[in-house]
């Protein structure tokens, strides 16, 4: 639990002393005061919301953040090796022109169409596609046998990663194989190896775009969970690879079903580090028409869905149709992350503020506090839902705006804050050798100095509760060094830092405050 931050040693205190000390920390908190703060959150923040796709008449709206578009890699690639974005730089551009990002889905197969293969492939003698019926219409399906067809895949995502990897206009990028690169022929002739990539094949690609994709998170079908596509099940260190989730019939009737299993088959904490999605089930009428009602569907509203699948964005392309726009706003202000400053302070040079993520699921871009332009060292990426960080960094007190900044927005974005913060009289940090007696009960915070959160917890009794930490980091080598603490009783606030050393950490723990 806390790795890296104490020393290995032996110890035995049955007490808990708070101690100020002038040696403890050379750069002392002198003098802090709270500072008042007052915001709201009144958009669907960015890289979140339900989705419109880029034809829909209505995307010019506020009401969301985000537009959805199937894309060709034939609209790319004519001839090997040569690769024209031009297509998908024009479509970038009008949709941030509008103040929203993209998600972009390439695939292969769509019912009643040609394959979206390259022609100098479809060209290639011993290239045979597949003619078949999906959905009632006649649909040809990719030669998954031939290498060239492999190699040009694996090519085309690096080409893809290298132009658009930290591009602002995309906000996710979605993937897969089959009908609708849904990782599934459901409805078709499926022949693994020949109209499906092998589950060899499909590995390859998996890690390669691992390995290709280092700020842009990708996602794929949760139907990659059947073992009769993928290769999950044989090779489960693949589901180690950090990408996302889509769903594409989320809140179905059998979604508890199905669906949850599949979810659950890729690990219920995936969303800690990738982004959850999907589209709303298009099974039934009834699911497009009452989706967003809100008493829900099926025995579940859109909002409580949301939170349990840690859902940051749902494609909702017809509920223009059904639902009014302030109500898609609402529901997609219900999805994503959600941050509310706790707490603001300022000393003659430098500005301790905390942030909580109070949404359903984290941010997967960097984004940082600031205050006058100035931001902090610790970054907001994947702070955790009802999770905190504290950022302490030195600021100019000419300016005390203090905004949330991300270098993956386009222009006319910005990711809002909530804050209701009054001002209170000045806090002073005196030095004193006597102990600090806290309330019994509370909840006691531990931070690292880039503001991670090691501890957090619900306590009863203080000082059993410090005895049970340090039983619990004895037997670990752990390095010494200052934590940030925060200790919050119903009527009481206590923070500060402590210095965990060695010699002191046998008998006593020295805190400055």
């Amino acid at each position: 639990m806390f790795t890296n931050c104490l020393s290995h040693a032996t110890v035995s205190s049955h007490t808990f002393f708070i101690l100020f000390s002038i040696a403890a920390i050379t750069d002392s908190f002198s003098q802090y005061r709270d500072v008042p703060l007052n915001s709201s959150i009144t958009s669907v923040q960015p890289m979140t919301g339900i989705v419109l796709w880029t034809d829909n008449h209505k995307n010019k709206k506020d009401a969301i953040s985000l537009e959805y578009s199937y894309m060709l890699y034939n609209s790319v690639v004519k001839e090997k090796g040569v690769y024209d974005w031009s297509s998908v730089d024009a479509l970038l551009e009008k949709v941030a022109s509008r103040r929203h990002q993209a998600i972009l889905r390439f695939r292969f197969v769509y019912p009643g169409y040609k394959t979206s293969v390259p022609d100098y492939i479809k060209s290639l003698d011993d290239y045979n596609e597949t003619e078949g019926e999906s959905e009632g219409e006649t649909t040809w399906f990719p030669d998954w046998t031939h290498k060239e067809l492999h190699g040009f895949t694996l090519e085309f995502y690096s080409e893809l990663a290298e132009r658009y990897d930290k591009d602002p206009r995309i906000a996710f990028i979605q993937t897969g194989f089959g009908l609708w690169a849904e990782y599934h022929i459901y409805d078709g002739p499926f022949i693994l190896g020949k109209t499906f990539p092998s589950k060899e094949f499909q590995a390859a690609f998996f890690k390669h775009l691992d390995t290709v994709f280092v700020t842009t998170p990708w996602n794929i079908s949760i139907d990659a969970a059947d073992e009769k596509y993928s290769p999950f099940k044989q090779q489960s260190d693949l589901k180690s690879i950090s990408f996302g989730l889509f769903d594409d019939s989320f809140m179905c009737e059998d979604h508890s079903e199905y669906n949850s299993r599949c979810w659950n088959f890729f690990g219920p904490k995936r969303y800690l580090y990738s982004p959850a999605g999907g589209e709303f089930s298009y099974y039934t009428d009834y699911d497009q028409k009452h989706v967003l009602d809100p008493q829900g569907i099926h025995g579940v509203s859109w909002e409580n869905a949301c939170k349990t699948f840690h859902i940051s964005y749902m494609i909702g392309n017809d509920q223009v149709d059904y639902q009014t726009m302030d109500r898609i706003k609402e529901a997609g202000m219900a999805a994503g992350y959600k941050f509310r400053i706790t707490r603001f302070l300022l000393s003659d040079d430098s500005a301790l503020i905390e942030v909580k993520n109070t949404g359903v699921a984290p941010i997967y871009y960097d984004a940082y506090v600031a205050v006058g332009g100035i931001r902090a060292r610790e970054s907001l990426k994947l702070l955790e839902p009802d999770s905190s960080i504290i950022c302490n960094f030195a600021i100019n007190k000419n300016s005390l705006n203090l905004t949330i900044e991300c270098d993956h927005l386009v222009p006319g974005q910005q990711i809002e804050y909530e804050a209701n913060l009054k001002e209170t009289s000045t806090v002073r940090n005196t030095i004193t050798q006597k102990s600090q007696k806290f309330p019994s009960s509370g909840r006691l915070s531990l931070f690292l100095p880039d503001g991670r959160l090691v501890y957090s917890r619900n306590i009863r009794s203080l000082n059993k509760e410090i005895f049970s930490i340090l039983r619990q980091i004895h037997s670990e080598t752990l390095a010494e060094g200052i934590l940030f603490y925060r200790f919050e009783s119903r009527d009481q606030y206590h923070h500060g830092r402590v210095l965990l050393t060695l010699d002191n950490l046998k008998n006593r723990l020295s805190y400055a405050y």
